[in-house]
């Protein structure tokens, strides 16, 4: 277990017209509950986008923060954010005391930039850089205390030059000694054909191991917060004909919203001290 100090948050932010980071005074060493109820002030927000709230009951974000043990004052990771989903919560839950870095492609970096500009109160000290990190500024290696990535390890396996096995080195490298990987994604059976995976956007727990593995890291174990039983993995266009994004359209979407999002794999590794 990581030795860490805590902050406690306030209880909310003020109204999104007018977004503070969020304020936290130094207190004793970490315990798990005050970790939650950081992590709960930090989701319960509301200047977080009503749009993104909605998806809690599927990422679960309070019981996945806790599982990777991201406390306040960490320096957070985070790859590939996307269009910020976690950054709402990431960016005020670290401003006082932690550090969050959001690394993605250059041109990856447009939505959580775009965030930085509109509201520089309450994302202006987001550290932005480069995933992979070639031709631009990366992490800078040994310093992160926790690195996440969310639905991020299936598109290193997928299309004409997959570089997953170099992308776990790079994380591995950014990491210190003791710090903490944490993986979300889609779960592919382990019966499955296994080339399911460069198409489905489904992966096996089996192969984030071993990418994982082979980089350096130590698994320590598994969540089934993010789990969905109903979902059988086998739609005809993959993962993505399941909401959010129904890429099917109208066509059975009905029976897909009663599915709700993928089942996920929500997986915790550890870089050997």
């Amino acid at each position: 277990m990581r030795t860490v100090t805590t902050f406690t948050l306030a209880a909310a932010l003020i109204a999104t017209a007018a977004p503070v980071a969020m304020i936290g005074t130094p207190a004793a060493a970490q315990t798990p509950a005050a970790r939650q109820s950081a992590l709960k002030a930090a989701v319960a927000a509301p200047t977080r986008t009503p749009a993104n709230t909605q998806r809690d009951r599927y990422r679960h974000p309070v019981e996945t923060l806790d599982f990777f043990e991201v406390d306040p004052t960490d320096t957070v990771v985070e790859i590939w954010p996307g269009g910020g989903w976690y950054t709402e919560i990431l960016a005020p839950y670290l401003a006082n005391g932690g550090t969050y870095y959001a690394v993605a492609p250059e041109r990856g970096q447009a939505g959580v930039r775009k965030m930085m500009e509109a509201n520089p109160a309450l994302y202006g000290k987001i550290k932005v850089g480069a995933f992979p990190a070639q031709g631009g500024p990366g992490v800078p290696d040994g310093t992160a205390d926790v690195v996440v990535t969310f639905r991020n390890v299936h598109n290193m396996m997928m299309g004409d030059t997959p570089f997953a096995d170099a992308a776990f080195r790079q994380m591995f490298a950014m990491l210190k000694p003791g710090g903490v990987l944490g993986v979300v994604d889609h779960r592919l059976p382990e019966s499955a054909d296994t080339a399911r995976e460069k198409t489905s956007g489904y992966l096996k727990v089996s192969t984030v191991r071993r990418l994982a593995e082979a980089a350096g890291f130590q698994y320590v174990g598994a969540s089934e917060v993010n789990a969905n039983p109903k979902d059988t993995t086998d739609h005809p266009n993959g993962v993505w004909t399941l909401p959010p994004t129904y890429r099917a359209g109208d066509v059975d979407r009905a029976k897909y919203a009663a599915i709700g999002e993928s089942d996920r794999m929500t997986l915790k590794f550890v870089k050997p001290r």
